[in-house]
This record gives structure tokens, C-alpha cells and sequence, in this order.
């Protein structure tokens, strides 16, 4: 049969599921929707002035952009380091003791159903191969790539524009000249309904379930602290 050939399964290619790019672009946009939203309600909710609320939407977006882009170089440089000491740890024990570790790799593949000949065999044929064998052992033993870490920069800088682009999504009508709180909570709606929608095209759920899922969890949100400053807002009168 040739490549061609109809009678063969078709090729299919699977996402990028590491979470080197879509996490923290998706963190952020949510956050930014979420957080902004949830701000804008609640100084609302007091019964500020339109230039204050927009004030403190604008802060919050740069103060939350600035903090999610540091926390988020700051987790995946801090885990990137936990990895390459823990890589530098097994390379260690794979030049100390070669043997042992060959055999621990077989003993895993065993408890997984290979035969206990086929596991040995394959498992001695890497530890004349340094390089791959630190990486299987790192994979087997960890769950990690030796050579793939997810770069901090890049995760740090899809944080901010993506809070950026969220939390500016619920300022826009005042932006553009409404003076009305339940016009910038329904544009925060609308955008997160159809953040979520976006990400069940990623993960193949339904658009219409993960966008409704973003929409109820912001709107608890914002009644929350729509509520409570309402009530702070009474009381400070």
C-alpha cells in the first residue's frame, strides 16, 4: 500500500498541550475580564463619579497587568530552575551509578505490562546513549522534557497584553462616551462569554458551554462586589 492508499487512517496532528503559550494567554485575558469587571461593579455599586470609575479601571488594568507579568515570569523562570536542578541531579546519578539507574528505568516499564527481557534490553541500549538516557529517565521519572522549558519572557509578555486586553474590555463604553455601569458589565459579559467560547475551540468543548461557564463565574463576581459596595457605598453617605 502506498501513502496514498484511501484504506489508510488520515494523518492528524495534535495541539501544543505543554502550556507554553495558551496558559498564560488565556490566565491573562480571563484575569483581566474577571478582575476589571469585578472592580468597575464594585466602585459602581458605590455610586462614584464616571471619572472615578474609569480612574480606577485604568489603574487596575496597569497595576494587574504589571503583577500578573512579573508572577508569571517569576512562576515559570522559578520552575524552570527547580527542573534543570533536578535534570542536573539524575545526570548525576546516571554517571555515578549506570547500572542501577538502567535497571530502575526497567523495572518501570515492567510495571507498565512491557516483558521483563524487552524492558532490560531497551533500557541497556540507553544507557550507552547519555543523552537520550537522561532524557527518558527525566521524562519516566518527572514528567518533564530535559530540553524543552518554556521560555518566562514569553509567558510574562502574554500575561500583561492579555490582562491589557481584558480588563480594557468593560472600560470600553465609558471609553467611547456612555456614562453607565450596566453598559460596561454587559461589555465585560460579552467578552467573556466569548473568551470562553474561544478556549472550548481549543479544547473541543462545546462554544456555547464554555462561554456560559466565564459568563456565570464573572457575574458572580461582579455581584459580589457589586453587593459590597453598594453597602459601603450606603453606609459611607
Amino acid at each position: 500500500m502506498t501513502a496514498l492508499d484511501p484504506e489508510l487512517p488520515a494523518p492528524h496532528h495534535h495541539a501544543d498541550v505543554s502550556g507554553g503559550r495558551l496558559r498564560p494567554a488565556v490566565f491573562g485575558a480571563m484575569d483581566g475580564l474577571v478582575t476589571n469587571i469585578a472592580l468597575i461593579a464594585g466602585v459602581g455599586g458605590g455610586g462614584v463619579s464616571s471619572h472615578t470609575l474609569v480612574l480606577t479601571g485604568v489603574a487596575g488594568l496597569v497595576a494587574g497587568a504589571i503583577s500578573m507579568g512579573l508572577g508569571e515570569y517569576t512562576s515559570v523562570r522559578s520552575q524552570n530552575e527547580q527542573v534543570s536542578a533536578e535534570v542536573a541531579k539524575e545526570r548525576l546519578e546516571l554517571e555515578r551509578h549506570p547500572e542501577q539507574e538502567a535497571q530502575e528505568l526497567a523495572d518501570a516499564w515492567v510495571r507498565r505490562g512491557l516483558p521483563r527481557e524487552l524492558a532490560t534490553q531497551v533500557a541497556h541500549a540507553l544507557r550507552d546513549n547519555p543523552r537520550e538516557a537522561l532524557r527518558v529517565h527525566v521524562q519516566e521519572e518527572m514528567g518533564v522534557d530535559a530540553e524543552d522549558h518554556p521560555s518566562p519572557w514569553a509567558a510574562a509578555l502574554l500575561s500583561f497584553v492579555f490582562f491589557s486586553i481584558g480588563a480594557v474590555i468593560p472600560l470600553l463604553p465609558y471609553l467611547l462616551g456612555l456614562s453607565n455601569l450596566w453598559a460596561a458589565l454587559g461589555a465585560g459579559g460579552a467578552g467573556l462569554f466569548l473568551a470562553g467560547a474561544l478556549v472550548g475551540r481549543f479544547t473541543q468543548r462545546p462554544w456555547w458551554s464554555g462561554g456560559l461557564r466565564q459568563l456565570v463565574l464573572g457575574a458572580l463576581a461582579a455581584a459580589a462586589t457589586y453587593g459590597i459596595g453598594t453597602l459601603i457605598g450606603v453606609s459611607a453617605s
